[in-house]
C-alpha cells in the first residue's frame, strides 16, 4: 500500500499539530544529538544507564535479571559493546536495576529490585572503579548491604550525587514512592540504612546532572527534573518531554550535560537523546509524591492506555514526515 505524497507545507503543519513529546523526539534526531541502538544480543533487558567520564560517547548498562554479574560498555557511535566487565567478590545478583557513576570514579550497581513488592529485608549495592581500558575484563567489586529505615521496598533507581558522593535510592510505588538517602559513606562491613527524605512519584530510574544541581526522575510515561538544594529535590520541578518507549527503564545525563538519554528494555533497544534545551517544559504538575494528574496524551494509569497509543502514533507520524522531507526535492 503506497501512501499519497504530502507537500512540504502539509507535512510541516502535521508536525506543528503533533504532541510536544513527539516533536521533541523529532528534534533530537534532527539536531545531531547522538541517539543509538544497543545491538548486542546479550543485552535484552537494559535497565540502567550511566555515561562514562573516561571514555567519551560510551554508556554503561546491564541486564535486569537472570544474566549474571555483568556490566556492559556500549559505544553510542556504533551501538556496539566495547567491553563486558565481570564482577567477582560478590554474591549472586538477584534483581539488578540501576547503575550510576560517582565522583570517586567508581561505578555503583544497584541490585535493588524486588518484584515481590518489598518482601526482601535487604538489597545490595556493588561498586568498582570504572575501567581505564575498554576490553572484556574481570574486577573485584565491593558489596554493600542496604536496608530501609521504614521497611522493605521495591526500587529501580539508584543515583550517586556527583559532588558529595552520597547514594540515593528511589522506591517504585504508584502513590507512595520515596527518595531514600544513604549514609555519608557506605560500609562494606555492616548494614547501610537508607532513610526516606522526600516523596516521589512512580520511578523506574533517575540521574543527577553532572554538576549535581538537578535530579531527573522518570517513570513509564513521564519524567520530571527537580532543582537539587540542601540535599533534597525542591518544588514541583519541570516536566520533561521523555519519549514513548514501552518498557521505559533508564535515564542518564550525557557526560557534557547536553542531553538526557532515555533507555528501555528489549532486544535492539533504542537509547533516545533529548537535548536539554528541548527537554524541560514548565507545568503546573503536583508536588513530588502526590497522585499524578491525568494527562490526555502522556500519562495513562495502570496499563497501556489511550494516551500511550496516541503518543506512539504521533511518533510514527513524526518520523514518516521526516522521511518525506528528505525525499522532497525541487520539481523538474
Amino acid at each position: 500500500m503506497r501512501l499519497l505524497p504530502l507537500s512540504s507545507a502539509s507535512a510541516a503543519l502535521a508536525l506543528l499539530l503533533l504532541p510536544t513529546a513527539a516533536f521533541t523526539a523529532f528534534a533530537a534526531e534532527s539536531s545531531g544529538t547522538s541517539s543509538f541502538t544497543i545491538s548486542d544480543p546479550r543485552i535484552k533487558e537494559s535497565s540502567g544507564l550511566a555515561a562514562s567520564r573516561l571514555h567519551p560517547g560510551v554508556y554503561w548498562t546491564h541486564n535486569d535479571s537472570d544474566d549474571g554479574p555483568y556490566v556492559y560498555a556500549v559505544d553510542s557511535a556504533t551501538g556496539r559493546t566495547v567491553a563486558r566487565v565481570t564482577l567477582t567478590g560478590i554474591g549472586k545478583p538477584r534483581d539488578v536495576e540501576a547503575i550510576s557513576l560517582g565522583p570517586d570514579g567508581q561505578l555503583y550497581v544497584g541490585d535493588i529490585g524486588d518484584n515481590r513488592d518489598g518482601t526482601w529485608d535487604h538489597v545490595w549495592i556493588y561498586r568498582f572503579p570504572e575501567p581505564k581500558e575498554l576490553r572484556d575484563t574481570t574486577v573485584t567489586a565491593a558489596q554493600f548491604t542496604v536496608r530501609y529505615a521504614d521497611g522493605p521496598r521495591n526500587a529501580e533507581a539508584l543515583m550517586v550525587h556527583p559532588v558529595t558522593g552520597r547514594v540515593y535510592i528511589a522506591s517504585k510505588n504508584e502513590s507512595k514512592g520515596g527518595l531514600y538517602e544513604g549514609p555519608e559513606q557506605l560500609s562494606a562491613s555492616g548494614t547501610n540504612v537508607f532513610r526516606r527524605v522526600a516523596d516521589v512519584p512512580w520511578v523506574t530510574d533517575g540521574a543527577f546532572s553532572p554538576d549535581g544541581s538537578r535530579l531527573t526522575l522518570r517513570g513509564y510515561f513521564t519524567a520530571r527534573t527537580y532543582p537539587w538544594k540542601n540535599g533534597r529535590p525542591e518544588g514541583e520541578g519541570e516536566r520533561v518531554d521523555a519519549p514513548w518507549q514501552g518498557q521505559a527503564e533508564s535515564v542518564t545525563y550525557a557526560a557534557d550535560a547536553s542531553a538526557l538519554m532515555f533507555g528501555a528494555e528489549g532486544a535492539d533497544s533504542r537509547v533516545v537523546a533529548v537535548p536539554l534545551a528541548a527537554a524541560a517544559s514548565p507545568s503546573a504538575a503536583p508536588q513530588p509524591g502526590s497522585p499524578p494528574q491525568p494527562a490526555p496524551s502522556a500519562e495513562p494509569s495502570g496499563t497501556f492506555g489511550k494516551g500511550a497509543l496516541v503518543l506512539a502514533a504521533a511518533l510514527a507520524l513524526t518520523f514518516a514526515a521526516k522521511r518525506l522531507f528528505r525525499r522532497a526535492g525541487p520539481r523538474k
